[in-house]
């Protein structure tokens, strides 16, 4: 298994410099970046991506790596450093395995211990590009009627932002969005768009900005991903179950300017009390109010009891299995069997993917991957999964 830990060094095309001059060089590229391996001086390093419950918005990924400094190459003081003048906030950096993206984003910080014996340290600390969305505010205007993936791309293009169009990844969206006056910060209006959209929006592994309807968040039984504890599927270890009303909701308010619904499940807030939430959306009609207000009553009313975390040690892996689950990316499903003990009758649950944590040394790379409950989504036509009528699957709205 091999991973490797690369920062952007400010290196590329120089005019009018004899060596970092010359046309088409593929050591000083006109961008200005070149990537550098600095992997050898890795002695650890932690990546977390994604949201800790189902209810609440993604955060920023971010990627702690502690590197042996003993020469002092990480010193931005240290003038005899192959990095001197790169040793900055801002660099980019990226992490692979196997060739396949896990984590890429710019540094925020680096940190240094120098121990009396010798052994000195310089720690990484970068975040992907929800940081720099939420350094950002909008620019004042009128956004027109459209999708949620239309609005999304229309911030994406504002001035100020430009985010590259290489960078993203972007639905259409289902949800019919109003005009409405840009203004604030432009991560919470694009976090905003995702709850009138109830898709997601976070930034993949490879940079991207991931925006994915709820329809094309929908799994399909091909899409679903096997881990299992009796040799059915890839092995694995599970770290937490829940079972509780931590993640329920039988009273949704949802609002917008098109006005506000409340829904309320009176059998489960007879049961276990009330419990609201409320959604501030974008959405332009009440129709569209009441259809989310109902779908969010539906996922949330009933107590869930769910698989709440996977671990798995890569090295333990087939190639196969490797690749499949450095592959895996927030918003896949992943289908879990569970023999508690070793008794009869395993369990099996369906978890959608809403983080991913790696923790990697020289001798063992886990992945550890957080999970929601999969037990209501939409109907899935055909489907052998996710095409049952009366199985919970809800039509599409």
């Amino acid at each position: 298994m091999a991973t490797t830990l690369e920062i952007g060094l400010d290196i590329g095309f120089t005019l009018d410099d004899p060596i970092k001059g010359v046309l088409d060089s593929t050591d000083y590229p006109i961008e200005g970046i070149a990537f550098t391996d600095i992997t050898s001086r890795l002695d650890s390093m932690t990546i977390g991506r994604g949201k800790n419950r189902e209810l609440d918005r993604f955060n920023s990924g971010t990627l702690t790596a502690s590197l042996r400094n003993e020469d002092r190459a990480f010193d931005p003081l240290y003038t005899s450093s192959p990095f001197y003048g790169d040793i900055i906030p801002r660099r980019r950096v990226r992490v692979k395995t196997d060739g396949v993206f896990q984590f890429e984003g710019v540094i925020d910080d680096w940190n240094f211990d120098y121990d009396p014996g010798g052994e000195s340290r310089a720690e990484l600390v970068a975040t992907d590009a929800f940081t720099y969305f939420s350094r950002q505010q909008l620019v004042a205007g009128t956004a027109t009627t459209q999708t949620s993936g239309e609005r999304v791309t229309a911030v994406l293009d504002m001035e100020g932002i430009e985010w590259p169009s290489d960078k993203r990844d972007i639905d259409a969206g289902v949800s019919v969005l109003g005009t409405d006056v840009f203004e604030g910060n432009a991560l919470d209006y694009l976090q905003k768009v995702s709850t009138s959209e109830q898709g997601l929006f976070f930034i993949g592994k490879d940079g991207k900005a991931v925006f994915r309807s709820r329809l094309d968040a929908t799994p399909t039984s091909t899409s679903v991903l096997d881990f299992a504890d009796d040799g059915t599927g890839i092995p694995y270890a599970l770290t937490a179950v829940n079972y509780g009303t931590e993640l329920m909701v039988n009273q949704a308010i949802v609002k917008s300017s098109a006005g506000t619904v409340t829904q309320t499940d009176a059998d489960s807030a007879s049961l276990y009390g009330t419990i609201a939430t409320e959604l501030d959306t974008l959405v332009n009609s009440l129709g569209q109010l009441e259809n989310l207000a109902a779908y969010t009553i539906a996922r949330f009313a009933e107590p869930e009891y769910r698989f709440g975390a996977i671990q798995v040690n890569l090295d333990t892996l087939s190639a196969s299995d490797k690749a499949d689950v450095i592959g895996v990316e927030i918003g896949d499903v992943l289908r879990i069997t569970f023999t508690p003990n070793d008794l009869p009758s395993a369990l099996v649950q369906l978890g959608q993917v809403i983080k991913i944590g790696h923790s990697i040394t020289s001798s063992r790379h886990d992945i550890v991957f957080s999970l929601a409950a999969v037990d209501f989504t939409f109907l899935v036509l055909d489907d052998a999964e996710f095409g049952k009528l009366d199985s919970g699957n809800l039509l599409a709205f």
